[in-house]
């Protein structure tokens, strides 16, 4: 797994996960590997009564955690909802990795995704060769959750045509998937739940049905709600990743990731952080994930084409590429938000002419 260039969550954490099951003496739902008690303990880390100490996956609002994972223990399903970059994929992932041991049981939710594609299709050799037949069917993910009694992961659910995405309703209210094919069906498994993302940019491409809605629990993940609490997120990434990625740049100093994650902030909300001037906001959405994204370039950079420390001139094309997504509107934000925002900040001039460059 070594050449591997990102690991289930299950494996990357498999210490973590052994840890807390040895630890672990709780009440677990029917084929849960941990409770759901251990579950929260895996997502929002902490010591454990061996000494061992469990990493943060989710730095946020721990009450939306347990509100997660108590919906996995009913026979109600999941749908994480917020604006892209607030880690919905990122704790699906991880919850399945918790609760099941497997996050792979996942589809990906596109306009072009079929029934098929939800259930089951078939092996058309087989099936033209012998007719419809057991060994001919291929099933889904969703099908394979269900007879493992596993988690199932649907990402963009709204972005899948609603025709396509109502084959659910069956298997969320009665535990089943019918195959009229084979006169037979398959009942889910102890265990089995989905968990699905959208996100409210998505919002009116394909709606999910008032019957449909009925069957999910929501929990909205927001924005991290303070600067600090951003920072500390992009930076456990950014170092993760660094690692993974084995960039040979020294750590960012905190100073620029906290400079990055600002002006995000200040773009994303209209409003610079002294609350005294109030700014252009541009169309592209900023989000935590995009923030991390421009300090990993920027390392990359650093570290292959400078000296190995991250300066504002490597961090300058990421942040230009990252927020000017419409080269008319945002341009005009953007340059704006250098003249009256970075150009007036003394400790920012190095980075004011770095992005005056690129543009």
């Amino acid at each position: 797994m070594s050449q591997v260039l990102r690991q289930h969550a299950e494996q990357q954490f498999a210490e973590e996960l052994a840890n807390l099951q040895q630890v672990d003496k709780r009440q677990r739902p029917t084929n849960w590997k941990l409770s759901p008690w251990a579950v929260v303990t895996y997502l929002m880390g902490g010591k454990l009564d061996n000494g061992f100490e469990v990493t943060p996956k989710y730095i946020g609002n721990q009450r939306l955690m347990e509100i997660a994972v108590s919906t996995l223990a009913t026979d109600r399903a999941l749908l994480l909802y917020g604006v892209p970059g607030t880690a919905k994929s990122w704790v699906s992932e991880h919850l399945a990795a918790a609760v099941s041991g497997d996050s792979t049981m996942l589809i990906q939710g596109t306009a072009g995704t079929s029934e098929e594609q939800l259930r089951y299709g078939w092996n058309y050799a087989e099936l033209l060769a012998n007719g419809p037949s057991d060994k001919a069917l291929v099933p889904s993910p969703l099908v394979n959750a269900m007879r493992l009694g596993k988690i199932a992961r649907i990402e963009e659910l709204t972005r899948i045509p609603a025709d396509v995405q109502d084959a659910l309703i069956t298997v969320l209210s009665e535990k089943t998937m019918p195959i009229p094919e084979l006169g037979s069906e398959v009942q889910a498994t102890r265990g089995f739940s989905v968990i699905a993302t959208a996100n409210n940019r998505d919002k009116g491409v394909n709606e999910l049905s008032s019957a449909l809605k009925r069957r999910f629990n929501t929990v909205v993940l927001p924005v991290p709600d303070t600067e600090d609490e951003e920072v500390r997120i992009v930076a456990k990434r950014v170092a993760e990743l660094g690692r993974a990625l084995e960039l040979p740049a020294e750590p960012p100093a905190l100073k620029e990731i906290r400079r990055v994650v600002q002006i995000f902030r200040e773009l994303r909300n209209g409003l610079t952080a002294d609350g005294k001037t109030r700014i252009k906001s541009p169309t592209s959405t900023l989000s935590t994930a995009e923030a991390i994204s421009v300090i990993n370039s920027g390392m990359a950079l650093a570290g292959h084409f400078g000296d190995g420390v991250l300066h504002a001139h490597d961090i300058a094309s990421g942040l230009l590429g990252a927020i000017v997504k419409d080269p008319v509107q945002d341009q005009v934000v953007w340059k704006e938000y250098l003249e009256t925002v970075v150009k007036e900040r003394s400790d920012w001039k190095e980075l004011y002419r770095a992005c005056r460059e690129q543009l």
